[in-house]
């Protein structure tokens, strides 16, 4: 089973149990995002390639830790050699941290509504840099809302001159206000991620009440004009009710603009806990058809130096996972 094949396979379960060795050292978690304030992940590498998976007893995926990483993954039939990555801050090789760990819109797949969670200072933040400044590749920032959308880009651009010029790239994930693009720009960084979520907007405005689609798709614009082709991404989630055709449709409109998809399959939570991951057919068929629409733009994942697509811990990317 090539990588990809088996990838899909352990995302459309999610999880994960860890026997042998203690594997404490290697479990990071989530304050944002639909993993916020569960019972940890892990990151399993293989001959380069990633993939995340949470903590669960239950799970049909064993890893077994034989000690100092090494690790071996088994499903089914299949056996893989390979290591438990240690998290810098969130995931392997990256910074990644997030500012505000709370947010006054409840879209119904995000529990961080639910997780009281703060607002970090810019002094704590540069802290927690400095503390990994060995051991990171990337630097990424991403934020919940804490009072209003204008507030939060405000507080990302004090974080972003509080920590100053730095030695990595800089990416940056926030819901976009009119002239962020711009702000963010101007404070020196590399990426952006503007995450449309949803595959169509009718889709979006069930699932993201208050917010608009339509905003972050003109924020995607300004940002590749400033930015670059290939240094904008937004996340789609897969499995909120889209059809494939439909997904097809949202990756070719983002494509055919110079940004990358990042296509996220869905992690049931908050009010969607009754929603079934992707299967592995589905993840399949959809990566192929984001494979062939990134191929047609001209857009090459392998360039990507912040963020989701540097990690690929939690998606099958097409041009990482597999060529």
């Amino acid at each position: 089973m090539r990588w990809h094949e088996l990838k899909a396979e352990l995302l459309s379960i999610g999880s994960c149990r860890i026997t042998g060795l203690d594997a404490a050292g290697y479990i990071e978690r989530s304050s944002a995002g639909p993993g916020a304030g569960g019972p940890g992940s892990l990151f399993f590498s293989s001959e380069g390639r990633r993939v995340r998976l949470s903590v669960a007893a239950d799970s049909p995926i064993e890893i077994l830790h034989e000690g100092e990483g090494n690790a071996i993954l088994r499903f089914g039939l299949t056996e893989v050699i390979g290591l438990l990555e240690k998290p810098a801050l969130h995931c392997p090789r990256q910074a990644y941290i997030t500012v505000t760990g709370r947010c006054i819109f409840s879209c119904k797949y995000c529990p961080v509504p639910l997780n009281h969670g703060r607002a970090k200072s810019p002094d704590e933040i540069a802290d927690m840099i400095e503390s990994v400044a060995d051991r990171i590749d990337a630097l990424s920032l991403t934020s919940g809302v804490l009072d209003s959308v204008e507030g939060e880009e405000s507080r990302v651009i004090e974080v972003l001159r509080r920590i100053g010029s730095q030695t990595v790239p800089i990416g940056v994930s926030i819901y976009p206000g009119p002239k962020t693009p711009e702000k963010l720009f101007s404070e020196g960084v590399l990426e952006v991620k503007f995450n449309l979520e949803a595959a169509t907007p009718a889709l979006f405005q069930e699932m993201c009440p208050g917010l608009s689609w339509d905003e972050i798709l003109r924020s995607l614009d300004q940002s590749v004009a400033l930015f670059g082709e290939g240094r904008v991404f937004s996340n789609v989630i897969l499995g909120l009710g889209e059809t494939d055709e439909e997904m097809d449709a949202c990756i070719r409109l983002l494509t055919e603009r110079g940004v990358i998809p990042v296509i996220r399959p869905l992690t049931p939570a908050a009010h969607l806990s009754s929603f079934s991951r992707p299967v592995p057919s589905r993840l399949l068929k959809i990566s192929t058809m984001h494979a062939h629409a990134l191929k047609d733009s001209g857009l090459d994942t392998r360039k990507a130096r912040t963020m989701c697509t540097l990690c690929t811990g939690c998606d099958i990317v097409p041009g990482r996972d597999y060529k």
